[in-house]
């Protein structure tokens, strides 16, 4: 339940972004409600839908190097602005995909700074394999 409510406030503050930088991204000011079940939203299609999405659109994805997951993440949003229309709504696909990239960096972002993230990163000191005299056999590279 915490891993969830944080990564919740995560998207929330990231829509949040979204929302003050990229022209043509909107919701009523005074009512958070909205933009907190924007958020909701948008994490429930990404948890569901947007797996099924990169499955069909694998071959896409593979000949754009990855680069057509920004597509579907703007399709998501733009969704996700359709069915909120009077309260969070996006104007145009090229908004939502401007608002998909600010969304994805900041995410990323908080998502390393709280450590919620899967992605995790380890410096670190190895000694040299027992065995091998002080000229040793090369560098050793641990991946």
């Amino acid at each position: 339940m915490k891993k969830f409510l944080q990564s919740w406030i995560i998207c929330t503050l990231a829509v949040l972004v979204a929302v003050n930088v990229v022209n043509g991204i909107h919701y009523a000011r005074q009512d958070w409600p909205a933009l907190l079940a924007a958020s909701l939203l948008l994490g429930i299609l990404n948890a569901v839908v947007r797996p099924i999405l990169f499955f069909m659109a694998l071959p896409l994805l593979i000949f754009t190097l990855g680069l057509f997951r920004f597509v579907i993440n703007a399709l998501l949003l733009y969704f996700v602005g359709s069915l909120l229309q009077p309260y969070f709504y996006v104007d145009s696909f090229w908004a939502a995909f401007k608002g998909a990239l600010v969304i994805s960096i900041v995410s990323v972002v908080l998502n390393t700074l709280t450590g919620t993230g899967d992605s995790r990163v380890r410096f670190g000191r190895h000694r040299r394999p027992p065995g091998q005299g002080p000229k040793g056999g090369g560098p050793v590279i641990d991946i």
